[in-house]
């Protein structure tokens, strides 16, 4: 999730995972790590903002596939499953779809507030839906529409055109339907829409249009073209972030950090410096974020949404752009970087804010065929204790696969 130059990867052709020397990671306290997935396919998660473990941390969400190096096209399939981490790491599958990618997966996630309904996204003859199943009693219904984040109270999500992501942003949304708005610069019919996971009702609350027609103060933008990714409600379900992005013709995009009512009313702007990244919502009115700020340029910032306050956190501690979350207690952030040096080193870490210190956890190498679009970040999440994390990682020279770390000790439990 940078803003820069697109990479679009490679539809149609594949590479193996080559043998090259790689480094076990560098366990920098001692903790167990493992792998709870392995070969013959590639396992990962994905993205870092969704439940992955189920409620009592037993059981842990992943998908799989038998091949690597190059974007999904419309027929590829991936598998659905969870991984039992009290039975030997047994893996049971559930399902599958061929709507994914590589940096976020199917969407993916247990259902909040549910012991047992996991949701991912499918794909139609004509369009993008959704799929709940049960995993205690096996049966599964299916929604006539794809969902991006879910509120906290599990009844409603909201989504957002999938089609448009995949032209504007390769590597984030789903091959097998094209844009209908590919020629127009800002669409009036698509954009962030609410589902009732209930029901499978929908309704359009913010239009692309409307919100690139809102004023922009560091340029024009009549000639840019427009799409949203990255949705997330917070913590109460009131209100939800999006980022609007933009491009030029065929150059780097631009992003303006969005929120709004959980009707699609109220909408604020955030931070319209353009250099939006990962984000995270502390509570229902704080979002930590990586972005650029006149006073501090590129560092993690808090921002209380629908005001102009925001300042710098963990300056000299979280220096470069990563995968940020909070552990339930918010005492504790969760963070990784992207690979950095010869040996494009990957480094997960909790950095504890009242003390403002850092515990770095591991250093795991990735290998120089993930990259761009291909590449395999760490996106590390918690369970919802708090006491495991998990990451995908490719330093074992394995593929992709998923890896549990217990920071039981790091927390003092």
């Amino acid at each position: 999730m940078i803003s820069g130059q697109i990479d679009r990867g490679v539809r149609g052709s594949s590479w193996h995972t080559k043998t090259i020397e790689l480094q076990a990671p560098r366990n920098m306290m001692d903790l167990a790590i493992r792998a709870i997935t392995s070969r013959p396919e590639h396992h990962w998660f994905g993205y870092y903002d969704k439940f992955q473990f189920d409620p009592t941390d037993r059981y842990v969400l992943a998908m799989g596939v038998g091949f690597e190096g190059r974007l999904p096209e419309a027929n590829d399939k991936i598998a659905i499953g969870f991984i039992d981490i009290e039975d030997g790491d047994r893996w049971r599958e559930i399902g599958t779809t061929t709507s994914w990618c590589w940096q976020q997966g199917c969407m993916l996630q247990w259902i909040p507030q549910s012991p047992n309904e996991v949701i991912w996204n499918v794909r139609g003859d004509a369009a993008y839906g959704s799929t709940i199943y049960n995993v205690e009693t096996g049966q599964s219904r299916d929604l006539p529409h794809a969902i991006y984040t879910i509120a906290p109270d599990g009844r409603t999500a909201i989504g957002t055109d999938f089609r448009r992501i995949d032209h504007m942003r390769p590597g984030y949304g789903y091959a097998g339907i094209p844009d209908p708005n590919f020629d127009s610069l800002a669409p009036e019919d698509v954009g962030i829409y609410t589902v009732d996971l209930e029901t499978g009702a929908s309704e359009l609350i913010v239009s692309i249009g409307e919100v690139a027609a809102l004023p922009y103060r560091h340029g024009d933008l009549s000639e840019a073209k427009h799409y949203f990714n990255h949705l997330l409600f917070n913590t109460d379900g009131s209100r939800f972030i999006f980022l609007h992005r933009w491009r030029i013709g065929y150059g780097g995009f631009q992003t303006r950090m969005m929120t709004a009512n959980a009707d699609g009313s109220n909408l604020h702007v955030v931070d319209d410096y353009g250099k939006m990244s990962h984000f995270i919502w502390r509570d229902p009115e704080t979002i930590t974020a990586w972005s650029w700020q006149p006073s501090d340029e590129n560092a993690f910032y808090v921002y209380k949404d629908q005001t102009d306050e925001v300042q710098v956190i963990a300056k000299n501690k979280m220096t470069l752009n990563g995968h940020n979350t909070y552990l339930s207690d918010t005492d504790w952030i969760l963070n990784d970087c992207y690979p950095q040096g010869d040996r494009r080193e990957q480094t997960l870490y909790l950095y504890h804010v009242p003390t403002d210190r850092r515990v770095d956890l591991g250093i795991f190498d990735s290998p120089p065929e993930y990259k761009g679009e291909l590449r395999c970040d760490l996106h590390p999440r918690s369970s919802r204790s708090g006491k495991l994390v998990t990451i995908d990682s490719t330093h074992g020279g394995d593929g992709r696969q998923v890896y549990l770390v217990d920071v039981s000790e790091v927390l003092g439990e």
